[in-house]
């Protein structure tokens, strides 16, 4: 017995093949940062990222690193250029003014750039291939402007503890 499919309706890969448990994966990593917890009472979600960024220059790290591990693997896809070039906006906005105390997690509420970002995905994959995917150059140059942003979290957060263990004293002068 044949499976009738209809053609107008966009579907993502099946989750038996590798394409299908890879993006399953980034949807429930973006689902556990941006949106795995309701706000009782109304239909406001959020996720764990904002209490990441909680933590004083660890949880920048960690959040950049794991919104940094979407972008790979979109690249990996192939994707346009301008596609995962807005995807690294995403991140890099989400970095800055992520390291902003206080202001950054409130933004980090509602700016939800996990969830943006997986969805360019799931759009490209669902919409009809008309633009070339992105030149190796391209890739390797959001790959290393997220290695970057990975560096700066790093020295960022040691900046920051370096400062926070001298006002405690327990660094010598």
């Amino acid at each position: 017995m044949s499976r009738r499919v209809n053609a107008s309706q966009p579907s993502l890969p099946a989750p038996s093949t590798a394409h299908g448990v890879r993006l399953q994966q980034l949807q429930r990593l973006s689902h556990l940062l941006d949106n795995a917890i309701a706000i009782p009472g109304t239909s406001y979600r959020f996720g764990l990222d904002p209490f990441l960024g909680l933590v004083p220059g660890a949880g920048d790290v960690a959040g950049t690193a794991l919104s940094a591990y979407i972008v790979i693997q979109a690249a990996r896809w192939k994707l346009p250029t301008a596609t995962l070039l807005r995807m690294l906006g995403n991140v890099c906005l989400d970095w800055l003014v992520g390291t902003l105390p206080m202001l950054g997690d409130l933004f980090d509420l509602g700016w939800k750039a996990n969830a943006r970002n997986v969805a360019l995905l799931e759009n490209h994959l669902n919409a009809p291939q008309t633009s070339q995917a992105a030149d190796r150059w391209v890739v390797f140059l959001v790959i290393g402007a997220l290695g970057l942003l990975l560096a700066l979290s790093i020295a960022l957060a040691a900046t920051v503890l370096w400062g926070l263990f001298q006002f405690l004293g327990w660094l010598g002068a």
